[in-house]
């Protein structure tokens, strides 16, 4: 049974949670977002703060997951989201137009990405894209198939590579 499903999620002043029979919705200053569960979990209003409740196999399998999405949202409509990536080559740059992202990644022609609803990419730099948004998961979904593009290559490190990542380079073969 998992620890993290029992401990209990704070809410910030400016969001407003609404349970409806195995749904429930939050709201905050940067959006909306909802989330349906199964009827054999529970989720407890308690002062300013949530608890997951129920009993059963199904409870024991799935209210720390529950619990870790419910936070997520929480997290996500008050302070939002936002995954850096950045862009290693000559000649590789990227450019954010509205919904759609345009890279430049060593191919003969240039990539366009569209975006989804409810996420943004900006380009403070051509070699750094910002992705925000609300959802974690899309946030990071869309992060990974820019990445997808072009992943870096061991040899001498080039492709798109998230802010924080380590990449080992290999040693070319020796005669």
């Amino acid at each position: 049974m998992s620890r993290i499903g029992n401990h209990p999620i704070p809410l910030p002043a400016k969001v407003d949670v609404t349970m409806a029979a195995g749904e429930i919705t939050v709201k905050g200053p940067l959006g909306t977002l909802s989330r349906k569960y199964p009827e054999e979990l529970s989720i407890k209003r308690d002062g300013d703060t949530l608890v997951c409740e129920g009993g059963g196999p199904l409870y024991n399998a799935l209210h720390g997951t529950l619990r870790a999405n419910v936070a997520n949202m929480v997290k996500g409509v008050s302070v939002g989201y936002e995954k850096k990536l950045s862009l290693v080559g000559v000649g590789y740059r990227a450019q954010a137009q509205g919904d759609k992202l345009n890279l430049s990644l060593g191919f003969s022609h240039p990539v366009v990405h569209a975006l989804p609803k409810g996420v943004k990419a900006e380009t403070p730099v051509q070699t750094e894209i910002l992705i925000k948004g609300i959802d974690k998961q899309q946030v990071g979904q869309v992060a990974a198939e820019i990445r997808a593009y072009r992943p870096p290559e061991p040899y001498k490190g080039k492709g798109v590579r998230y802010a924080n990542e380590v990449v080992k380079l290999k040693e070319t073969k020796k005669k």
